[in-house]
């Protein structure tokens, strides 16, 4: 009975030993780069019974990079609720007679993630529709929902014109950002340039050149600067002649000069009159307001903000959040406290998480692979678990992992989410195996130039290994 007793426990722990090594194939991975192992970490978990498939120094706090919006969105969704939406108000500051309105248009915002170009012009479109065709005084701006402080988008990677780095504004519109169209004129010898959305209030300097080559170069040889004193976006180098088209995606303006830009372009577009400028106002509470105007579900937005991570909307969520909870104006600060609130509720995240701005554009952010594990079996158990599921990427179908997986069993069996900064890659969500098993996957991973490609080999190395589970 002792010896049989003695070798059931051998037995159970080889089986314990063999589920904290790294399958063949990612040590075969990691070993070919020559990736240090101890850099990478793994928890998965078997969904129907919740015990661990897989442990790998999965108690050690990693940069999960922009897996951490997994993170915020859960949070959104369980305290704000599937359904919540944000609004934009309009309210007249003066009597309208005959569609003139003899005084200013105030816009406040609440932090409405996606109120881009084509939603600001539902917007100017419901503002006629309340009878408004000539607002004869200025555009007051609203914007104090949400309390950023000092913010430097140049503070992360000294890049500030990048999308990436637009502050979080409670009257955000477009994302902040312009996408500049470049079209080489060969018979004119020049590059035409045009922007989307037009901004009545940007004045482009264009000393483009062409150049006969083909189309290829960092940024397809342009330089762009940008003088925030007089408005003007100035490009200079030479461009491939052979390029048919580029865009590029820069942010501009401050804030509520991109809002007065935008607004301004679409009401003139719309047939409406506005000589006037802008200011910013604070409404009082108890203003009635002419319209308001609602932004889609949660639900649709944090698909925005998971498939495409988003950074921008993921950090507007944070202060939404802040602002929700504990009253406004929300900040990143009080944002944070609900996160962190949130996880000790619910018993989660117990070896601790930096959550930093919510969006994973940090050096700072940390979180275990064990804990972003038990988020995502927190998560498989509530009633909106297929709304969550559904907002990250499809494995190679959508978003960030459109173009990944290719000609491979993988496509179409996860809904992940990818997180990548310099010397960091991860991932996490949830798999279907082969056999109909489904999985939480966490894998994070911070090593010398990983993001380069070796990381996504070793991620795929592992999803593969899971698919046969």
């Amino acid at each position: 009975m002792r010896r049989t007793l003695g070798f059931l426990l051998l037995f159970a722990t080889a089986v314990q030993a063999a589920e904290t090594e790294l399958p063949v194939g990612v040590r075969s991975a990691l070993n070919a780069r020559n990736v240090a192992h101890e850099s990478l970490s793994v928890f998965v978990a078997d969904l129907e019974t919740g015990e661990a498939v897989l442990e790998w120094r999965s108690d050690e706090p990693r940069n999960p990079a922009s897996t951490i919006k997994l993170l915020t969105t859960l949070v959104a969704l369980d305290v704000l609720g599937p359904t919540y939406r944000w609004r934009t108000e309009v309210f007249a500051g003066g009597e309208l007679k005959d569609g003139h309105l003899d005084g200013d248009l105030l816009i406040k915002g609440y932090g409405d993630p996606f109120l881009v170009t084509e939603r600001v012009w539902q917007l100017a479109q419901n503002i006629r529709h309340m009878g408004v065709r000539e607002i004869g005084g200025d555009l007051l701006l609203d914007d104090s929902w949400f309390d950023v402080g000092s913010y430097d988008p140049a503070a992360f990677d000294r890049q500030p014109l990048r999308a990436y780095n637009v502050a979080p504004n409670a009257l955000l519109m477009n994302f902040k950002v312009v996408r500049y169209w470049f079209e080489p004129d060969h018979a004119a010898d020049a590059v035409n340039v045009r922007l989307e959305p037009p901004l009545e209030n940007i004045d482009v300097d264009n000393r483009l050149g062409l150049a006969n080559r083909s189309c290829r170069g960092f940024q397809r040889g342009i330089t762009i600067t940008a003088n925030k004193s007089v408005n003007e976006v100035t490009f200079s180098g030479q461009f491939p002649g052979a390029c048919r088209r580029y865009a590029m995606d820069r942010a501009v303006l401050s804030h509520n000069e991109f809002v007065y830009g935008l607004f301004s372009s679409l009401w003139h577009d719309s047939g409406g009159t506005f000589e006037g400028g802008w200011g910013k106002i604070v409404v009082p509470e108890d203003t009635e307001p002419l319209l308001s105007f609602d932004s889609p579900p949660l639900t649709e937005v944090i698909s925005r903000v998971n498939k495409h991570s988003n950074n921008v909307m993921a950090r507007q969520l944070l202060y939404t959040l802040a602002a929700e909870v504990d009253g406004p104006p929300g900040t990143e600060a009080n944002g944070k406290a609900v996160i962190t609130g949130w996880l000790a509720d619910n018993e989660l995240a117990a070896a601790g998480v930096t959550i930093d701005n919510g969006a994973g554009l940090s050096r700072n952010t940390r979180i275990t692979a064990k804990d972003m594990a038990e988020m995502l079996k927190f998560a498989w158990q509530q009633p909106y678990m297929p709304e969550y599921l559904a907002s990250m990427s499809l494995s190679g179908l959508d978003g960030t992992l459109r173009r990944r997986f290719d000609n491979t069993g993988l496509v179409g069996k996860a809904h992940l989410k990818t997180g990548s900064l310099d010397h960091v890659t991860a991932i996490a969500g949830y798999l279907q195996a082969r056999s109909g098993r489904r999985f939480a996957v966490v894998a994070m991973q911070n090593f010398e130039d990983i993001h380069r490609g070796p990381g996504e080999e070793v991620q795929e190395a592992l999803l593969r290994w899971l698919y046969e589970q």
